[in-house]
């Protein structure tokens, strides 16, 4: 499976880094591809090196302003020409979505999913991996925006909240029917 993961390319300290690497683990292991915006600093580079260091692999979508800073040695690298492109060929490439720690650039990426599957654009399952706690707020206004009618769909046919990287996986592989 092609899994893309929207996250950060800040460093960041170890709540946040062991299980992005745990995470990137899982994803070699199991036999699957890496699809990430190709960074190879911070969070994004930990990812990268636990899918690339078990045996997965790395297909990387930078855009021309960072291309200085994308992974050497991935398996794919496409560089888009702006931000929207990006995000359209990260999509475009993956067969399911995972949410990770992030800025303004991730919560973007995620709210552009989101509104995708809400309007039925794509049925690829979505999984917001809510490591030591960091979306509990996003999770209660998303709750907040279905109680009170703002969601035409219900938020669980949107997206999965996983609070561990092993639970992240599991759903997507059951989603697709992989055991």
């Amino acid at each position: 499976m092609n899994i893309c993961v929207f996250l950060s390319a800040a460093d960041l300290d170890a709540r946040y880094t062991v299980p992005a690497k745990e995470f990137g683990g899982l994803l070699g292991k199991g036999g699957h591809t890496l699809v990430w915006g190709g960074s190879d600093t911070g969070l994004m580079k930990v990812v990268a090196d636990g899918v690339q260091g078990s045996g997965g692999r790395l297909l990387g979508v930078s855009v021309d302003f960072l291309a200085a800073k994308a992974r050497e040695g991935a398996d794919e690298m496409v560089i888009a020409k702006d931000l929207a492109e990006r995000k359209r060929l990260l999509l475009e490439k993956a067969d399911a979505v995972v949410i990770m720690v992030g800025g303004t650039g991730t919560l973007d990426e995620a709210t552009e999913i989101l509104e995708l599957k809400k309007h039925g654009h794509t049925d690829k399952p979505v999984v917001l991996l809510n490591t030591a706690g960091f979306y509990d707020g996003l999770k209660e206004q998303f709750r907040r925006m279905e109680d009170e009618g703002f969601l035409p769909r219900p938020l669980a046919e949107l997206v999965f909240f996983a609070e561990e990287p092993v639970g992240a996986l599991a759903y997507l592989e059951e989603s697709q029917g992989i055991e």
